[in-house]
């Protein structure tokens, strides 16, 4: 939804009717995760993708029948169907998409424009109802309060660890119960990627981080270098001295650290700093010298062997890239491997699964 919350608003705006398809469970290979979603207008524009092209055609036309019948419903598409070869997934895996006409939304213009500006919301849904989770309130029903309360709390937590997946409920909202399914779907802020050091490979590190969906900031002491013109792809610039900015700023266990600044004055007090917070990736560049000096520096200044092993350094998989831009491929390339649990080896090598397990 994140990513075609501007289109959804402006159908809004002009007042456009619309169904929207969203990825609610998914089986093996899937090619997109729970939350996808794909949206046709009652003028027959299409906005985002739940498959990548397998069974667009197919979701199109539900949400055309929604929009007709003001009604939701479910679908299911995979290697079972009999129809597997005409719509279904020859990747192999199943998806369940639940396709929701604009009318069963609850509060959709402020719960777009929590999208937008990045403030958390959470949704909970079945079908034709629908409840929505702000921080500080909730609006809407499931049909019954006890099973709005139990859907509303157990969604706020998600939400707080900014989860989506499907709850199993009873119809009175039982926490044993298997009655009904309820989709829940957190947005919250999109992770932070900081990058130290206003330097060429920072640029393109910038505008890769920017298409991974993070929000960039870049951070360099020296203002002649920390510029708009050089960084246009930067959410932020901050002209300061990295370590002293890193402490004042907010980092949790989303966050992202590339420091790229090839200097010990810049990059020991730093990364002390860095090794202190709860950031998911802390990645540092320079050779191989620069690397043994810099954990030299760390391990006298008192690091220890447990926080220095946090430490991506030298940065990037082994892709052999030598361009900025090819770098910057093969640091986001090692960002998702952590994340995900990859191995980093192709996957012709290898017979395991092809995506894995949050």
């Amino acid at each position: 939804m994140r990513d075609i919350a501007d289109g959804l608003t402006d159908w809004r705006t002009r007042g456009v009717a619309f169904a929207v398809a969203t990825v609610v469970r998914t089986w093996q290979s899937a090619p997109r995760p729970p939350g996808a979603a794909m949206a046709v207008s009652a003028d027959g524009e299409a906005l985002g993708s739940i498959s990548g092209g397998c069974v667009e055609a197919a979701v199109y036309d539900l949400c055309r029948t929604a929009l007709a019948t003001g009604t939701a419903h479910t679908a299911t598409y995979g290697v079972s169907d009999d129809d597997a070869f005409d719509v279904g997934l020859t990747c192999g895996g199943t998806i369940q998409v639940l396709v929701q006409p604009d009318v069963a939304l609850t509060e959709p213009d402020e719960v777009l424009a929590a999208i937008r500006d990045g403030r958390p919301v959470a949704t909970a849904t079945m079908e034709n109802a629908q409840l929505v989770i702000w921080p500080d309130r909730i609006a809407g029903s499931l049909g019954a309060p006890d099973l709005d309360d139990a859907a509303a709390r157990q969604a706020a937590g998600m939400l707080a660890l900014g989860t989506t997946g499907t709850l199993h409920l009873g119809r009175q909202g039982e926490q044993r119960g298997d009655d009904v399914s309820v989709f829940v779907q957190s947005y919250v802020p999109p992770p932070r990627m900081i990058i130290f050091g206003a330097i060429d490979f920072a640029a393109a590190m910038a505008r890769m981080g920017t298409f991974l969906g993070y929000h960039v900031t870049v951070c360099d002491a020296r203002p002649v270098f920390a510029t708009r013109s050089r960084f246009p792809a930067a959410d932020d610039l901050v002209v300061q001295w990295p370590h002293k900015y890193l402490e004042s700023t907010t980092i949790d266990d989303r966050t992202v650290l590339c420091v790229l600044t090839h200097d010990p004055k810049f990059d020991v007090p730093l990364l002390q700093v860095a090794l202190l917070t709860p950031a998911r990736y802390i990645g540092v560049m320079g050779s191989r010298r620069a690397h043994d000096d810099r954990m030299r520096r760390l391990r006298e200044a008192g690091v220890g062997e447990g926080a220095l092993a946090r430490l991506c350094s030298p940065i990037g998989l082994d892709l052999g890239a030598r361009t900025p831009e090819e770098t910057a491929v093969a640091i986001a390339a090692e960002i998702t491997a952590r994340a995900w649990g990859g191995s980093g080896r192709p996957l012709s090598e290898l017979d395991t699964p092809i995506h894995h397990a949050a």
